[in-house]
């Protein structure tokens, strides 16, 4: 049984649903919490996760000074993540969190994390970039509906075939997995890195329930 922690916070969504999406997982034992109960546990709660997923929206920078102390220590929480070897998923608007963090923006892959624009229930079709990753495997393109983002691409590896796209920067640590052509969305959907000891996994998709209820989404994730 897998251990993960689901960490929410600064971004409201349907409960109810998310809830059933986690719950849903054969295999997966979801502890959902909000950001400030995860950095206040101790560190040997926070390190007997498995793994963590974020889908938060945190502002700013991460901080450990002028906080409750019901908020605990979300820098240092964070921080110890990559130290630890514990897997990492990004997921949606956790993309975005933290957005003058340097050390989010390394953990997601991207420098610059701005938002130029996003639209609500917009069919995006996806393609297979790599059909031999455990994540993708056995999964061909499909459409899903879904919030769309239009902001910088993941970067590229050198292994990627179109690592020399204008939108990448020279990165040679992110693996790509899904992409798109929708015009008003990046064109990395989904992709892989490695941070310090920690693997993470960063997916753009899942807004809400049109996207939860998606059977390659749920397989994906």
């Amino acid at each position: 049984m897998i251990k993960l922690a689901v960490v929410t916070g600064a971004k409201a969504h349907d409960v109810i649903g998310f809830y059933e999406l986690f719950r849903s997982f054969d295999g997966i034992d979801s502890y959902i919490q909000h950001i400030d109960d995860f950095a206040a546990s101790p560190n040997a709660v926070r390190d007997a996760y498995d793994a963590v997923l974020f889908y938060f929206m945190m502002p700013g920078v991460a901080t450990d000074e002028g906080l409750p102390g019901y908020c605990g220590r979300p820098r240092s929480a964070l921080e110890r993540l990559t130290q630890t070897g514990q897997g990492i998923v990004v997921l949606h608007h956790a993309l975005l969190a933290y957005p003058q963090w340097a050390a989010w923006s390394d953990i997601v892959g991207i420098a610059d994390r701005t938002l130029a624009a996003y639209s609500h229930d917009e069919r995006i079709p996806l393609t297979i970039v790599d059909t031999e990753h455990p994540i993708t495997a056995d999964l061909a393109d499909w459409t899903i509906t879904d919030e769309t983002y239009d902001m910088a691409a993941a970067d590229a590896t050198d292994d990627d075939e179109d690592d020399d796209d204008e939108d990448d920067e020279d990165d040679d640590n992110s693996h790509i997995l899904l992409t798109t052509d929708h015009p008003d969305n990046a064109r990395t959907v989904a992709w892989v890195r490695q941070v310090q000891e920690s693997d993470v996994f960063c997916l753009q998709l899942g807004h809400d329930r049109q996207a939860w209820e998606d059977e390659n989404f749920r397989r994906i994730l």
